[in-house]
């Protein structure tokens, strides 16, 4: 690994001395680098910093991609417009935290001596991630219709959302609610957590089916093979419901119908510490931390 593709949101809060700290570290592993054009305007504001124009990105389509991988800056949000980036590129992508839980970007701040230290010596290993490939009656072509964590179909009126949801041409219900999302296990630990789903390994191949506030007591998440083809129709009383796909959303007309199915291609993240999806569980979500740990 020789070249950094740095990524962040040009809103970014970051300080001068953050900047200062990764560019002196980028500069002592003698690794080439190239920024989005956003980021670098905010870098020139805050500091003085030189950023020759042939650095700076809007696409990946100019750089070349071998031996390369791109660092998030930023929080979740940041890392999944980044995966948007990167997908097809097979650039392996870093997520450092300056959000707040950062699961996806779970890399500590202030650290980039030894981060950038510990990539130059190929102390870090890469994790291909399942995607969702989504098509179907959106209101206008979708850019990029893949999801690393989830879709999700919810009202957006005060009527409840009605999904007719099919696997593999098979009925499986009609989720009465707020709506229903369908997850990878990377998104499992997101909104699918929050809804009540189950909590997924990472490289296990599978989706998660999961009602959002369901209206009758007997629904409950599914997991379902990653091989299936999901269709989701929707039913409701209210002209509009919303869908989206990770932080995009979109609004759609009542009987518009979805596919959703695992994506041809994955994406690499990389995982400089060695740290296990378990540690990571125990250390974000305090995950089984009770008050029996603190006497051990």
């Amino acid at each position: 690994m020789n070249t950094i593709i740095l990524f962040s949101r040009p809103d970014l809060d970051i300080a001068p001395e953050e900047l200062y700290a990764i560019f002196s570290s980028l500069n002592a592993c003698r690794l080439r680098w190239h920024i989005n054009r956003g980021f670098a305007e905010t870098i020139r504001r805050k500091t003085d910093i030189t950023i020759p124009a042939e650095r700076e990105y809007d696409t990946l389509d100019n750089i070349p991609c071998d031996d390369s991988m791109m660092i998030s800056y930023g929080g979740d949000g940041t890392f999944l417009e980044a995966v948007r980036l990167v997908y097809g590129h097979c650039i392996p992508i870093l997520g450092i935290n300056h959000g707040h839980l950062g699961f996806l970007a779970n890399t500590p701040r202030g650290e980039t001596g030894r981060l950038f230290e510990n990539l130059c010596a190929g102390k870090y290993e890469i994790q291909p991630r399942t995607l969702l490939e989504i098509s179907g009656d959106f209101p206008s072509p979708v850019e990029h219709p893949y999801a690393l964590n989830e879709f999700t179909i919810h009202r957006s009126e005060i009527n409840m959302t009605y999904a007719d949801v099919f696997v593999d041409g098979d009925r499986l219900a009609t989720y009465r609610g707020d709506g229903v999302l369908i997850s990878t296990p990377t998104g499992s630990t997101a909104y699918s957590l929050s809804v009540g789903g189950p909590i997924v390994a990472p490289m296990c191949g599978c989706f998660v089916v999961a009602p959002i506030a369901p209206h009758n007591l007997t629904m409950r998440p599914m997991v379902i093979p990653d091989s299936s083809v999901v269709r989701v129709r929707v039913n409701s009383r209210a002209r509009y419901s919303s869908v989206s796909i990770d932080n995009r959303s979109f609004k759609v007309l009542c009987g518009a119908e979805f596919f959703i199915k695992k994506a041809e291609k994955s994406i690499f993240l990389v995982n400089p510490q060695n740290i296990s999806f378990y540690d990571t569980l125990r250390n974000k979500m305090m995950w089984g931390l009770d008050g029996w740990d603190k006497h051990r």
